[in-house]
């Protein structure tokens, strides 16, 4: 009963937390029947979450969460998009660079699913319906914070000029987006080999760092908030902890510190992974962060 009190808790400071945001990305915003386009949004990438919620947990299966988190931010982009009633160059780059990420993003993590056929994250938690429901309710607050910035310039009410934001956004952008998609793809093939079962990947831009995909989620995060700045203004500015939160999201709660502790199990008595651990930054290249761990 008090570990389901916690989980009701926790779903309900993430829903507080999403308000503080809908309010705040909601300054300047256009307006549809009388509501904030923006805040709008935010409570579609929530109810999204909460319709998916019921069959998942009657099926007790997680193989549809990924895939209703990149259908969310196509959701809310789109509809930010159609419900602002117009379109200008900025807007649409914006979005588009959005809709790429997500696309790409849904394809690859349903691949992934249908390969391996669970998700072990899940395995303690769908029988546990506040929990489970937790899950689905921080979803709708990764999609809000995360797209926060780029929604907040997309449904604003005075669209911004097209020019060098964009541009060294957009050149941020699509560097971190070729990092993620060419890292993935080396340490998909990497476990494809059967030889490899047993190791870590340390070759291609895994030698550079531990985490060259997450590298690349940050800094295409931050091209899209470099992207947004012209098209804010007010509390609107407030939506720009899009790639801190990112940062913090896959450096500090999941991401790098859940797999390099998986790794440290794993691999722990392997010397080879020591030195890799040793002469390997975690993030970012030429160590310009001292953490330290592995990549599993």
């Amino acid at each position: 009963m008090k570990d389901s009190a916690q989980y009701i808790g926790a779903s309900a400071a993430a829903v507080l937390v999403a308000a503080a945001v809908a309010w705040a990305g909601s300054d300047g915003s256009a307006t549809l029947g009388g509501w904030p386009v923006f805040a709008l949004c935010v409570a579609l990438a929530f109810v999204v979450q909460w319709v998916a919620f019921v069959p998942a947990f009657l099926m007790q299966t997680e193989r549809f969460f990924d895939l209703t988190g990149s259908v969310t931010f196509l959701s809310v982009i789109g509809f930010g998009l159609i419900a602002r009633g117009s379109f200008d160059a900025g807007s649409l780059a914006l979005a588009a660079m959005v809709a790429i990420w997500a696309l790409r993003l849904g394809f690859f993590l349903s691949a992934r699913i249908r390969r391996d056929g669970f998700d072990r994250r899940f395995t303690g938690i769908k029988p546990n319906a506040p929990m489970f429901f937790m899950t689905w309710t921080l979803q709708g607050l990764w999609v809000s914070l995360t797209a926060g910035c780029a929604l907040a310039a997309i449904v604003a009410v005075e669209s911004a000029p097209v020019g060098r934001w964009l541009a060294v956004g957009g050149l941020v952008w699509l560097l971190g987006f070729a990092l993620e998609v060419v890292a993935d793809g080396q340490k998909r093939r990497f476990r494809a080999e059967p030889k490899n079962a047993e190791r870590f990947i340390d070759q291609g831009l895994w030698r550079l760092c531990r985490h060259p995909n997450y590298l690349g989620e940050i800094m295409l995060w931050t091209g899209i908030a470099i992207a947004s700045v012209p098209a804010l203004a007010g509390w609107r500015y407030a939506t720009l902890i899009s790639p801190v939160f990112v940062w913090l999201l896959l450096t500090r709660i999941s991401g790098i510190r859940m797999l390099e502790a998986r790794a440290d199990r794993r691999w722990r008595d392997d010397p080879g992974y020591a030195a890799y651990k040793a002469r390997t930054p975690a993030l970012f290249p030429f160590r310009l962060a001292g953490r330290r761990g592995a990549a599993a």
